[in-house]
């Protein structure tokens, strides 16, 4: 049973990031900030999903929003993979799936007919008070940026 974080206030985080920066929720008060849970750096879908946040950046920034990007893949792969694809936002390394945890996104998948427990794509808008406004679970890759952005824009 997944909890509802809407009209909550942001899970706490902080986390490694590329760049070699550390970042906590704390960071973008004053600030919107969307983020994003995806399963795995350089896989067709979450590069997609990567992509459309990086298309439309300036659309977010001119928002007052920033983007932070969350998988369980260590730096050095978020390093690579945010290089690769020039996004101009940063990926948080959760290995321990402390955020992941707190914002409820881990989940049993199937693949191949084997069970385990992964990233289930999820994305969150936190409002410039550090309030949880929006959620999408189970998010499918193609218009969900444009979803989110929609949302963004009728803060």
């Amino acid at each position: 049973m997944e909890k509802k974080l809407v009209g909550k206030k942001c899970p706490k985080f902080s986390g490694d990031c590329t760049g070699d920066i550390k970042l906590s929720n704390t960071d973008f008060i004053g600030k919107n900030l969307v983020v994003y849970f995806y399963p795995k750096d350089s896989t067709p879908g979450c590069t997609l999903e990567g992509q459309d946040f990086r298309d439309n950046f300036k659309k977010f920034k001119k928002l007052n929003t920033a983007i932070l990007g969350v998988s369980r893949d260590s730096v050095k792969s978020h390093n690579n993979f945010k290089e690769k694809q020039s996004f101009p936002f940063e990926l948080l390394s959760d290995p321990d799936e402390k955020m992941c945890k707190a914002f409820d996104v881990m989940k049993m998948k199937s693949m191949y007919g084997k069970q385990y427990i992964g990233v289930d794509r999820s994305t969150f808008l936190i409002n410039d008070k550090g309030m949880v406004v929006k959620e999408w679970r189970s998010v499918k890759v193609k218009g969900h940026v444009d979803e989110v952005l929609s949302s963004v824009e009728e803060l």
